[in-house]
């Protein structure tokens, strides 16, 4: 199991894995949550400088370094650190910055191959395979030469062997369409990434809430740019780091989520009782908690501005 990443078992054991890796984790000390500020903050300059600097490469390396830095700690003590580095998110994401991005990359691309003292960069002659075929040929006279590469060239085009694979290509396609396999789950994501996507989650509840709505991932993805499709424990822990974030008294955003057909996320139950809300143990004690905590969500942010 690697350090960067949280894990969640699948199946009916998610659950248990669940509250391991979310309010089971070690607490980190006030000393501790201070030195992950410290650095978070110096490295949240060093950002701002290569921004100012149209420092792409440094830009880049330094916002992913951030979020690294801002999972060290739990959400609610990063919160001005990690709102700055949302609007750092946007400039790194303007049209003006990859423009810049792609202009550096292009004028950078000679270096990468750098050529050796006294040696020639033009484009060998031929081929590495022909060259190698050639080795493993007997000696012959230069006409033999001649005739056998004449000879030999028609069998062995690139254009003939691709056909095969088309065929196989084509009758896999055929098969894949009159069964399609079900959709495999996506990778577990690093931590950093989740913390960055319940940052910019968070904003996204608080107007469905305000609004007097509910949500669903399918919704989510639309909204949020860049934003594929989540493994279901990642989804589960994103939830529980937006409303690890919420103010004291407030109620839970994680109830927005619901299921396609706007019933009650079926893991609410568990990210809620992390989050100090029981909802019982049966069913039905589960929806009324949950109806009950939509309900107050919309009441508490319906005359707020952000």
């Amino acid at each position: 199991m690697t350090r960067n990443r949280v894990r969640l078992s699948g199946g009916a054991d998610w659950q248990v894995d669940f509250r391991r890796r979310t309010t089971g984790r070690a607490p980190r000390s006030a000393m501790e949550i201070a030195t992950v500020r410290r650095t978070l903050n110096h490295t949240l300059t060093e950002l701002k400088r290569a921004i100012d600097r149209h420092w792409v490469a440094a830009a880049a390396d330094l916002y992913a370094l951030a979020w690294q830095q801002a999972a060290g700690a739990p959400p609610s003590e990063t919160r001005q650190q990690r709102a700055l580095l949302q609007s750092y998110k946007e400039i790194l994401a303007s049209r003006p910055w990859q423009e810049a991005e792609r202009l550096q990359a292009s004028s950078s691309a000679p270096s990468v191959r750098p050529s050796l003292p006294g040696r020639s960069t033009a484009a060998p002659s031929r081929p590495p395979s022909v060259s190698l075929a050639e080795k493993l040929e007997p000696v012959r006279s230069s006409q033999q030469q001649d005739r056998t590469k004449k000879t030999v060239a028609p069998r062995v085009r690139p254009a003939a062997r691709p056909v095969p694979a088309a065929a196989a290509a084509a009758a896999a396609a055929a098969a894949a369409a009159e069964h399609p396999p079900r959709q495999a789950q996506p990778a577990l994501l690093a931590t950093a990434r989740l913390y960055e996507i319940a940052t910019g989650l968070r904003p996204l509840l608080e107007e469905t809430a305000k609004d007097g709505a509910t949500t669903s991932w399918p919704l989510i993805r639309k909204r949020l740019p860049g934003l594929g499709r989540l493994h279901p424990d990642d989804e589960s822990v994103i939830l529980w780091l937006v409303d690890e974030d919420r103010q004291a008294g407030q109620p839970l955003l994680a109830a927005l989520v619901t299921t396609g057909n706007r019933q009650m996320h079926p893991r609410f139950a568990v990210i809620a009782e992390q989050l100090g809300l029981p909802c019982g143990t049966n069913t039905a004690q589960q929806q009324t908690t949950w109806s009950y905590e939509v309900l107050k969500v919309h009441q508490h942010w319906r005359h707020r501005r952000r």
